[in-house]
């Protein structure tokens, strides 16, 4: 069986604010030049300032620990902050650089080698001090910072969206990524889904939140700390899930009512989370998705209970929207529930996973992605595959790599469980139609070419897509996509193989530093992306700079190595194996992953050596 489980983090922004906003450009508007400001490019002036002077965070008692979601944001005005980071290959490592525009001229400046490790945000930036009510210090901390946070406007002349990318990816394969905060917009500072939640006892504290020295100087940030009151209050689902009930029925406005009240409370922030009546509001504009970032309130206010942010969940592939990692409800593959229920006890998976759905606003898996649209009707006369750019599918080596038994389904037996990634780099995108005949159980599949200008100019048949009624799946496979084959040590015999009709999406940022790539690609919702039963066709598509991963961790999907010798073997995953995609280069669709088998029948081990400088299994 194969499934897929998106994670991630959602959050929030309080409501907008036009008045707040014009204060808050004005407050951004004083900050430090850079000390090379008179010899370099104009550069964005940063900002560090907090949306409210008072938070209220929830400690939860199944689920123990506060996460310091402050309402800081880093502002951008005089310009755009923009990040390019990047490597030539797992043998080198990161580098980032910032891009500085004036006008048509476009200049780069790099920042201090090894600054920038990998591809999840700025580390160190933020430093925290907790003070109890009695003034001492409960706690001192520093925060990386992705740009890509959750982010909005703040003044109304600013652009009405954001060219940047939502949440910083953390694939460990990552090659290229662009961070940035667009100008007179702001981006939230809170780490998301790289905090880690703080032991604090319900009551009152004081927050201090800063920049820290390394970048203040790099970026020429004024050092003003913020200050934020902050209460925490301990809660417990049962007590809610008992309480909610009779809230519901003493409430005096109507179903419609309290339902809109709910609608405006999820888009919009949450109304009793100890905000300060006059208050600054967060910056208004979109609310991006996690990782690192933050999207609109949870569930919780469905059910008639103040809506809370969920804690940040499990790692995940890449960036938003959805980004996915996980396909199966076993071990290593996480539930298959959307992000806004991902970090949830098993016991509140039950109770609110039938509460995910739809929401103006958000975008972090949570609802339903619009799927894309096919043809009116299958294509017609002569099949050609004219002279324009086409896709470039290149896989990634295997992650996430383990051995687990056969469950109750196979007793008894050991398989290699691992992830796996196909991406697409460029310049074009990947677009097939299925098309079914009715009462047929196949759809035939065409894969469309398109011009500079986006006009579609030529298709060919291209196989043919499955209905898969699996739970879990229930929707349409395009056949052939990738293989998967454990080799042996002279990486030259199969031991083991096997082919899996995938639903292509957008799962995870691989490199969005390629030529045209898509920094906001569609067909990110696996719920959507590939049609449902009774449709009579579907479109699936693989934008640039995007890949697709699928994790093989159930028998039939993961290699059986209960009968292997101990030794050295290589994961290979294989992008069109059958070449039957026409893409514009056919030599780099295979990765070798290094693994190492040892233990014995029913205690097999697994050793992952570093892929160059990737040290991630």
């Amino acid at each position: 069986m194969m499934t897929r489980s998106p994670q991630g983090r959602p959050g929030r922004l309080a409501r907008p604010s036009l008045a707040v906003a014009a204060a808050v450009a004005l407050t951004a508007g004083a900050v430090a030049a850079a000390p090379d400001a008179r010899t370099a490019e104009p550069s964005p002036k940063l900002s560090l300032i907090a949306a409210t002077t008072s938070v209220t965070l929830d400690s939860w008692k199944d689920d123990p620990g506060v996460y310091l979601d402050l309402g800081t944001y880093l502002t951008s005005e005089n310009g755009a902050f923009e990040l390019k980071v990047t490597r030539k290959s797992y043998k080198d490592p990161v580098v980032a650089t910032q891009v500085l525009r004036n006008g048509r001229k476009t200049t780069a400046r790099a920042l201090p080698a090894g600054l920038v490790k990998d591809f999840s945000g700025l580390p160190g930036f933020a430093r925290i001090s907790v003070t109890d009510a009695a003034g001492r210090t409960v706690l001192k901390r520093t925060e990386d910072f992705c740009p890509n946070n959750a982010s909005g406007r703040i003044r109304p002349d600013a652009p009405a969206n954001s060219t940047y990318p939502q949440s910083c990816p953390v694939n460990p394969f990552t090659l290229g990524s662009v961070w940035g905060v667009e100008n007179g917009w702001a981006s939230n500072t809170y780490a998301g889904y790289y905090a880690k939640p703080v032991q604090l006892a319900a009551g009152t504290y004081t927050a201090t939140i800063s920049v820290t020295k390394t970048y203040r100087d790099l970026f020429g940030i004024a050092n003003k700390p913020q200050t934020v009151k902050v209460t925490v209050r301990e809660r417990s689902w049962e007590e809610e899930q008992e309480s909610a009930p009779a809230a519901r029925s003493a409430a005096p406005r109507s179903a419609a009512g309290r339902q809109g009240h709910d609608r405006h409370a999820v888009q919009h922030g949450h109304e009793g989370h100890g905000q300060a009546p006059d208050a600054p509001a967060a910056p208004s504009g979109h609310t991006p998705s996690a990782p690192s970032g933050h999207t609109a309130a949870s569930a919780h206010a469905a059910h008639g209970a103040p809506a809370r942010p969920e804690a940040p969940a499990a790692p995940t592939t890449g960036a938003a929207p959805t980004f996915n990692i996980g396909h199966g409800p076993y071990p290593p593959a996480p539930p298959a529930l959307p992000w806004a229920l991902k970090k949830a006890s098993l016991k509140r998976q039950a109770l609110f996973a039938a509460e995910a759905g739809d929401r103006p606003g958000q975008t972090d898996g949570s609802r339903q992605a619009p799927a894309a649209r096919p043809n009116a009707e299958r294509p017609t006369g002569r099949a050609t595959v004219p002279d324009v750019p086409k896709p470039d599918l290149r896989s990634l080596p295997a992650y996430g790599i383990t051995v687990s038994d056969g469950y109750e389904d196979v007793p008894g037996k050991d398989y290699l469980a691992f992830s796996a990634n196909v991406w697409n780099a460029g310049p074009a995108k990947l677009v097939v139609d299925g098309f079914r005949t009715p009462g047929k159980e196949l759809m035939d599949a065409y894969q469309y070419f398109y011009d500079a200008r986006g006009k579609q100019v030529g298709y060919t048949p291209t196989g043919t897509m499955e209905w898969d009624p699996r739970p879990g799946h229930e929707h349409w496979h395009f056949t052939d996509f990738a293989s998967y084959r454990l080799l042996k040590a002279d990486k030259k015999e199969s031991v083991r193989s096997g082919k899996e009709a995938f639903c292509l999406a957008n799962t995870d940022a691989v490199d969005y530093t390629v030529k045209n790539a898509n920094w906001h690609p569609d067909n990110t919702d696996l719920s959507t992306a590939c049609g449902q039963e009774n449709s009579i066709s579907v479109r699936e598509v693989l934008d640039v700079g995007s890949g697709d991963t699928y994790t093989q961790d159930l028998p039939g999907q993961s290699f059986d190595i209960t009968d292997l010798p101990n030794g050295t073997y290589y994961i290979q995953v294989l992008a069109n194996p059958e070449n039957r995609l026409k893409e514009t280069d056919h030599t780099n669709n295979s990765a070798l992953r290094k693994v190492v088998l040892g233990g014995k029948k029913g205690a097999r081990t697994v050793q992952v050596p570093a892929h160059h400088l990737v040290d991630a299994n």
